[in-house]
């Protein structure tokens, strides 16, 4: 009876942590909800009167990061002054994400938007949170729009699936979508790659099954539960800018692209120059993972990290 419970009490907990962080979403927008009531606020949820409630609950979210993961964020210097396009890596549960935008925005005062699969736009009660956090669907019109205003936008090209089928071994699911570089390249702007060390570790996913694979693909929706929430150590590291580069040449992207991209010789300047922001961006953040992650990750390294104070 005791292993039993023993073992039915470590389930529970490896689930509970995961619907706490969702627990927490909630009680932001009802906080928010409770804001805009009280002081009759009717303005643009984007507009500087939503700051002070902004910084409320990025200070909430700010405390549980330091305290559950001892969360560090290193290389804010590199984001530019005006507008970018922020691609990173995205964890099963992205909670880094949540960090990083509390953080930025306790730091710097900026708001950085962000591209969210569809899904999250049917999750009920959570509207007022979502255009409030600069939270958007990410056509193509909204990010140019969103860049030409000065804001920086993040993406994830791997979103739910990254989130669903990535594993410890911490390889990009990209695919093929590249929409992010022709949107850079259109606007203009660079591409700045970001990385969270353990993320994998916080928070995992289910070994990618034939079944789970289906199920995804045929709802669009992440029905697999996550599960985890150990008190790892998470650090986001923000990589140097890619530079807008009007001038690619043909010897650039030979190094960057692969080579059955060369063999058509029907293919325009402009998607060429969309492949290269896209291998270069590639590149980038399965650098910083190289540099920063253990492959494949260890829990048991990553809750060892909590009491290391050197920064790597």
């Amino acid at each position: 009876v005791i292993i039993i419970s023993l073992t039915l009490s470590a389930i529970l907990v490896f689930f509970i942590v995961p619907l706490t962080i969702l627990f927490f979403i909630y009680l932001s927008n009802i906080l928010l909800l409770i804001y805009q009531r009280n002081s009759e606020v009717k303005a643009d949820p984007l507009s500087d009167v939503w700051d002070s409630a902004r910084r409320a609950i990025a200070g909430f979210w700010d405390i549980y990061a330091r305290v559950w993961h001892g969360y560090e964020l290193h290389g804010v210097e590199n984001l530019p002054e005006g507008p970018g396009i922020l691609v990173y890596y995205h964890g099963a549960i992205p909670v880094d994400y949540l960090y990083f935008m509390s953080r930025l925005f306790l730091w710097k005062k900026r708001l950085c938007l962000s591209v969210a699969d569809h899904f999250v736009f049917r999750l009920p009660g959570l509207k007022l949170l979502l255009e409030v956090t600069g939270v958007m669907p990410g056509t193509r019109e909204e990010c140019l729009i969103a860049l030409k205003n000065g804001h920086l936008v993040s993406i994830s090209p791997g979103g739910v699936r990254e989130a669903l089928f990535s594993n410890e071994s911490y390889q990009l699911v990209w695919g093929n979508r590249k929409g992010f570089a022709q949107v850079a390249l259109d606007a203009k702007v660079p591409i700045i790659p970001m990385y969270t060390q353990n993320v994998r570790e916080g928070y995992r996913m289910f070994k990618e099954r034939k079944i789970f694979r289906q199920l995804y693909e045929s709802t669009r929706l992440p029905l697999t539960p996550p599960y985890g929430g150990l008190p790892v150590k998470l650090r986001t590291y923000i990589g140097e800018p890619i530079p807008y580069d009007p001038n690619i040449t043909t010897e650039e992207l030979v190094e960057k692209v692969v080579k059955w991209l060369y063999c058509c010789s029907c293919i325009s300047r402009s998607v060429k120059a969309t492949f290269f922001c896209f291998f270069q961006t590639k590149t980038a953040i399965q650098a910083l993972i190289s540099k920063h992650q253990t492959i494949p990750g260890s829990i048991w390294k990553a809750l060892l990290e909590r009491f290391d104070k050197r920064c790597k």
